[in-house]
C-alpha cells in the first residue's frame, strides 16, 4: 500500500457557513431534535427544487419508507423498484411486508427501462391479479432517469411513483428538478453525497396530506396532548436541529459543488478521450446531471477482470475506488423476488467503476489518479496480466 495521502471516492466538503448555523444552535441551546434550524432547512429545500411541501428525516432511507406508508404499502402488495442501485431504495419494501418487482435498465441512462416497466406492470397484474401498489424509479449517479415517460406510464395505470434522487439533488430534466416529478420524492444527505448533514434525508412532495403525516410518523407518532399519547406506531427518523444547521450551510453552496463535481468529469473524460476501451456516460439531450459520481465502462475483452485489476492498481496507491452497483436482483437477500431483466444492470455491474469525485479534489490529486489508470490501462493491453 503506498504512503501516499488518501484520496476518497466521495468525501465531505464543508464550507465557510456550516459552523455559522451550528454554533447557533449552541448559543441557543436548541440542541434537542426539534429546532428552528429543521423548518428553515425544510423551507429552502423546497425552494431550490420548486416543490411544495418537504420533511427533514435521519435518512435517504427512512424518506422512502415513509413513502410507501403514506402510499399505503402493506403486507402482501408489490412494489416496483430500479433493480440497478443501491439496497436503501428497496430494503422498506420488505419493512412493510410487502414484496419488491426488480426492472431492469436501459443503456443510454442507465436507469429503470420504461418498455420492462410496462412489461413487469402487465405481468404482475395477469400472476398476482392486481397492481403494483408503487413503483420506486432511482436517478443513478446523479443521471436523470426517463422519468417523463415512467411517469405517463405509472398514470396509465393510476399508480404512485415514489423518485429515488439521494444522488442526484441539484439534476434536472430541462430545468426540473429531480425528485419533483414522482408523487413524492427523496433526496439523501449521507456523507458521501454532493451536500451532506453528516447523516440524512428528506422526503419531498406538493401533497402537504402526505408529508405532514410523514413528519407526524417521523417523530414517534405522538398525539396532540398535554401527555404522550400514541393511537399509531410511529419512528424515529426526524432530522436533528444541529444536522438541519449543517445542511443549511451546505445548501447555500449546493450549485458550485454541482459545477466542480461536473468539472471533474470534465477532467476524466478530457484525459481518456483517446482512450477507445474507457467509455463515459452521456446526458440526453435537455438532461442535466450532478455528476455526483463519475463512472467509467471498461469495454475490452474480459472486462470484468480487468476492472478488478484496474481498481486494486488504484487500492495499491491509496486511491479508493469501487465498482459499480450490484444489481439487486442479483443479490442474495432478493433472489427470490420477481424481476424483469434484459442483461444491462449485470453488463454494467461486470465492466464499470466509480472514480474518486469529490468536490474539494485538487488538480494533483486528480493528476495522481489519471496517471494510476493511465498506467493500469497499458498494462491491461498486454492481455497476460493477471490479478494474482
Amino acid at each position: 500500500m503506498s504512503n501516499m495521502q488518501k484520496i476518497w471516492l466521495s468525501s465531505p466538503h464543508m464550507g465557510e457557513h456550516e459552523m455559522k448555523f451550528v454554533q447557533d444552535a449552541f448559543e441557543t441551546n436548541w440542541i434537542s431534535p426539534v429546532g428552528p434550524h429543521i423548518q428553515a432547512f425544510e423551507r429552502e429545500l423546497a425552494a431550490y427544487n420548486g416543490i411544495g411541501h418537504v420533511a427533514a428525516l435521519g435518512s435517504g432511507t427512512a424518506a422512502i419508507h415513509l413513502a410507501l406508508i403514506v402510499l399505503g404499502v402493506s403486507r402482501g402488495d408489490e412494489v416496483i423498484c430500479s433493480s440497478f442501485t443501491f439496497s436503501a431504495s428497496c430494503n422498506p419494501i420488505v419493512y412493510q411486508g410487502a414484496t419488491p418487482v426488480f426492472v431492469d435498465s436501459e443503456e443510454e441512462t442507465w436507469n429503470m427501462d420504461p418498455v420492462l416497466l410496462e412489461n413487469a406492470i402487465n405481468d404482475r397484474l395477469a400472476v398476482a391479479g392486481k397492481l403494483p401498489k408503487a413503483i420506486i424509479v432511482v436517478h443513478l449517479y446523479g443521471m436523470p432517469a426517463r422519468i417523463t415517460e415512467i411517469m405517463a406510464i405509472a398514470k396509465k395505470y393510476s399508480i404512485p411513483v415514489v423518485e429515488d434522487a439521494a444522488e442526484a439533488i441539484g439534476s434536472n430534466i430541462e430545468g426540473k428538478k429531480l425528485g419533483t416529478f414522482g408523487d413524492l420524492g427523496i433526496f439523501s444527505f449521507n456523507g458521501n453525497k454532493i451536500i451532506t448533514t453528516s447523516g440524512g434525508g428528506a422526503l419531498v412532495s406538493d401533497n402537504r396530506e402526505w408529508i405532514e403525516k410523514a413528519r407526524f410518523l417521523a417523530t414517534q407518532a405522538r398525539d396532540a396532548a398535554p401527555h404522550y399519547q400514541h393511537s399509531e406506531i410511529g419512528y424515529n427518523y426526524r432530522l436533528s436541529n444541529i444536522c438541519a444547521g449543517i445542511g443549511r450551510g451546505q445548501l447555500m453552496v449546493l450549485d458550485d459543488r454541482v459545477k466542480s463535481r461536473r468539472d471533474v468529469f470534465g477532467f476524466y473524460k478530457s484525459t481518456f478521450s483517446k482512450m477507445s476501451s474507457i467509455r463515459f456516460t452521456s446526458e440526453p439531450k435537455g438532461y442535466f446531471s450532478n455528476r455526483w459520481l463519475t463512472t467509467i465502462l471498461l469495454e475490452c475483452p474480459d472486462s470484468q477482470l480487468f476492472r478488478e485489476i484496474l481498481r486494486l492498481a488504484l487500492e495499491r496507491e491509496n486511491i479508493e475506488s469501487r465498482p459499480l452497483w450490484k444489481p439487486m436482483h442479483l443479490q442474495p437477500v432478493f433472489k427470490d423476488c420477481p424481476a424483469y431483466v434484459n442483461g444491462v444492470a449485470e453488463k454494467l455491474f461486470n465492466s464499470g467503476l466509480c472514480l474518486p469525485s469529490g468536490s474539494n479534489l485538487t488538480v494533483s490529486e486528480l493528476q495522481r489518479v489519471a496517471e494510476v489508470i493511465l498506467a493500469s490501462m497499458v498494462t491491461i493491453a498486454d492481455k497476460s496480466i493477471s490479478i494474482e
